[in-house]
């Protein structure tokens, strides 16, 4: 008879981490996941070992979401046998809160009972975490709270938490990590009904499976079923599968080679490390699977189709392999081959426009605009927005944060912006946005702005009156979000938000009329290609931060368009043509849809475009002039266009 499974969702940060993560990773991240199977009326979950409960009934409380997982059927015997059979894989000491955890433990089981795993917002929450430069920093320390922990899970305290980390932040980030870790570690019940070790271990009749005495601390998946191995395999390009046993002497031997593989070699969502324990559930099962028959043996696959086998402990052999396979599964660019000093040589620094106005001239300014306005609404009135402005926007510009308290409040900022916007027209807003300009050159200003991305951010609606707007409004929320993309959070998430309000803007304004409208257009184009260079340049070195280039493939090539373009508009300005000549480098240099870009390069003549701007009349009287931008054109002309 078939028994319905379920999966109980918990979050261990109970909700911190959905407020919190933005700030502090750059990342939204909507919890931190602890996840249990329901089955054969019992929950049962991986802490301090394998334990049981009533459902609902462990120290974790009630679940956040419960995920209907189908129906097994498997017996309620079979699986109790399953579950003593990899009782000493999954112990205490083992436990690891971003590479072996309770989720590892849930995965396993459902392959065994259904074939099916977790969702992948669970199962990718270490990775998404570890891509984020925040993760990486705080990773040594994870990594030190667990690392020679004893049997009775004891956790060390986190050490001092790494440079990397905002002062701000460090107590609420060590605390919040402590509790999260004790929370999941712990079999503590604080409901009627205790959580337990599942199954007292019976007396053995052969010699019990050797417990390891250190954590894992790599990043390496563990598959006791072949259900679970075939997800690995389904959801990863590149697969290491190390096959080993608990009696093992080489494997031992091998295996630091192998975890320091995994460790370095790892690249979120796309190359997994696994390793089965023939001695462990199932596993022998994934070994015949594959005709194994000796340990270790290591067994390498491309898009789920076995490539390469291995036997013994030769490691240089194993580190070649592996490299070879991570070459096929992600060729290098082409452009990785070519000699590129000048574009090499542009500082990606994003452009910024630091000039700070009158701020009494700027308040008086405004303060007419609203007093002019015929009609007012919105939640702040126009006193109250006037109040803000004058006693919290303005004097806090002035002091450039410097004499205010570190935990002042922007809130009134927004709500004065967003009643601004919805009562004056554009040409009445352009000093509002010279205020946020100068804000953003902030630090405490560009960390609150990050966190604050929706559709009342002080950003999106001001860019949301763009459309047909008077030049001075134009030219000043340009340079506004230029120096909005030096901070790099900000910037991911314009790109993810509003990469297409902010390219209708910055294509028309290229082609502007106004020098100073396509100057400051050219400088929020190089600061957007700066952006997705250091994110490429990272995601060719295997960096975890270039897993968070966002790319667009559409968006390349209207770039490329508007930027040939503009440069072939541009008979005056040499600094506009540098822009958009470094724009159009670092765009093409690295860009994934090389094969696409390559051909409309050439359809757009855009060899021809640059070259022109060295000859006479092609950038004023005598083309360009700098030595500088005369060679970066040559070699953009030369070695990335056809």
């Amino acid at each position: 008879m078939s028994a319905p499974v379920e999966v109980y969702v918990y979050d261990l940060s109970k909700g911190v981490a959905s407020q919190l993560s933005l700030q502090l990773t750059g990342k939204q991240i909507d919890g931190v996941w602890h996840t249990s199977v329901v089955v054969f009326g019992k929950e049962i979950f991986y802490g301090q070992g394998i334990c049981e409960a009533e459902p609902g009934r462990s120290h974790h409380g009630s679940p956040l979401r419960v995920i209907n997982m189908g129906e097994t059927s498997i017996d309620e015997q079979t699986f109790v046998e399953y579950l003593d059979q990899i009782k000493e894989h999954y112990t205490a000491d083992k436990y690891h809160l971003l590479d072996f955890n309770c989720n590892s433990f849930t995965n396993d089981c459902l392959g065994f009972l259904t074939g099916g795993s977790l969702p992948s917002y669970i199962k990718d929450l270490p990775s998404d975490f570890l891509s984020t430069p925040f993760g990486a920093a705080l990773r040594p320390t994870i990594d030190a709270m667990f690392k020679g922990r004893a049997s009775n899970g004891v956790l060390t305290p986190p050490p001092d938490l790494p440079n990397t980390t905002d002062p701000a932040n460090s107590a609420l980030t060590s605390s919040l990590l402590q509790a999260v870790a004790a929370s999941a570690t712990s079999n503590n019940s604080g409901s009627p009904s205790s959580s337990r070790n599942y199954l007292p271990t019976p007396a053995p009749t052969s010699p019990p499976t050797p417990v390891q005495g250190n954590s894992l601390t790599t990043p390496v998946h563990i598959a006791t079923n072949p259900s679970s191995f075939h997800n690995v395999l389904r959801t990863h390009r590149a697969v290491v599968a190390f096959f080993t046993s608990a009696t093992c002497g080489p494997c031992r031997m091998i295996e630091p080679v192998f975890e320091e593989l995994a460790k370095s070699k790892s690249r979120a969502n796309d190359v997994a490390f696994v390793k089965i324990d023939l001695s462990v559930g199932m596993s022998s099962a994934v070994g015949g699977e594959y005709g194994v028959r000796v340990t270790p043996t290591f067994i390498l696959f491309l898009d789920g189709n076995k490539t390469h086998e291995m036997k013994g402990i030769n490691a240089p052999e194993l580190r070649t392999q592996v490299d070879l396979l991570l070459y096929q599964a992600f060729p290098p660019h082409p452009h990785t081959a070519l000699s590129l000093p000048a574009i090499e040589a542009i500082p990606l620094n994003a452009i910024l426009f630091s000039q700070v106005p009158n701020l009494d001239v700027v308040l008086t300014k405004v303060t007419e605009f609203i007093d002019a306005a015929p009609s007012w609404s919105g939640s702040a009135t126009k006193e109250a927005t006037k109040q803000i402005l004058a006693k919290n926007i303005i004097p806090y510009l002035k002091a450039r944060g410097s004499s205010l308290p570190p935990n002042i409040s922007f809130e009134p900022w927004r709500d004065a912006t967003i009643s601004l916007a919805a009562n004056l027209s554009a040409g009445q807003l352009f000093p509002v946005a010279d205020l946020w300009r100068v804000g953003l050159l902030q630090p405490a200003v560009c960390g609150w702005s990050a966190t604050k991305l929706g559709p009342e951010s002080p950003i999106l609606v001001l860019l949301s009156k763009a459309e047909d707007a008077p030049r001075n409004y134009t030219v000043t929320l340009l340079k506004m979000i230029s120096n909005a993309f030096a901070n790099k959070v900000i910037a991911r998430e314009l790109l993810l938000s509003s990469r297409s309000s902010i390219t209708t803007l910055m294509v028309a304004s290229l082609l502007h009329d106004d020098a100073t409208v396509r100057l400051a257009a050219a400088s929020l184009t190089f600061n957007m290609a700066a952006h997705l260079q250091r994110l490429r340049v990272e995601k060719v070195r295997g960096n975890a931060e270039g897993d968070d280039v966002s790319e667009n493939e559409d968006w390349d090539l209207e770039m490329t368009t508007a930027l040939l373009e503009g440069l072939e508009r541009e008979k005056a300005n040499e600094e506009i043509v540098h822009r958009l000549t470094a724009s159009l480098g670092l765009l093409i240099r690295l860009s994934p849809s090389i094969e696409q870009l390559t051909s409309l390069l050439e359809v757009l003549q855009a060899q021809k475009i640059l070259k022109d701007k060295l000859e006479k009349g092609g950038c004023g009287d005598a083309g360009v002039v700098k030595k500088e931008v005369r060679k970066l054109i040559e070699e953009v002309a030369t070695k990335l266009c056809p």
